[in-house]
């Protein structure tokens, strides 16, 4: 099953020290609107910062994508994947899958420890 590109996205008390802590480690600014969220890589390592957007810090997946953030023509359809892991037994959650039969779409998950996973196509 392909998930698309990965990323962290971390839940942030400050986004400045935080987008600065990560530039001295060598990230450098993908997007974002540098207010409330900044996506930073490094690499093929990416992070997103968040600022008062949700509690914890996420796995994210975004299928669709490079991990450049960039849209593939090829990929596995986030509707798929939903279908596959309720078939699995994975009930996805606070899907928009739904919502239509192509594009943007998200649902997220919860791991056996309790740890969020954010499923969330963009094109």
């Amino acid at each position: 099953m392909e998930l698309g590109a990965f990323s962290i996205s971390l839940s942030v008390a400050d986004l400045g020290v935080s987008r600065s802590f990560y530039e001295n480690l060598g990230f450098s600014a993908m997007g974002g609107d540098g207010e409330t969220w900044s996506i930073l890589v490094n690499g093929p390592a990416v992070i997103g910062l968040f600022h008062g957007m949700f509690e914890g810090n996420i796995l994210t997946f975004n299928p669709g994508w490079t991990g450049e953030g960039q849209a593939l023509e090829d990929f596995t359809d986030i509707r798929d994947i939903a279908t596959a892991l309720t078939a699995l037994g994975v009930a996805p959650e606070n899907a928009t899958t739904g919502d239509s039969s192509s594009g943007p779409a998200s649902f997220t998950l919860t791991d056996p420890d309790g740890n969020a996973l954010l499923i969330d196509q963009h094109v």
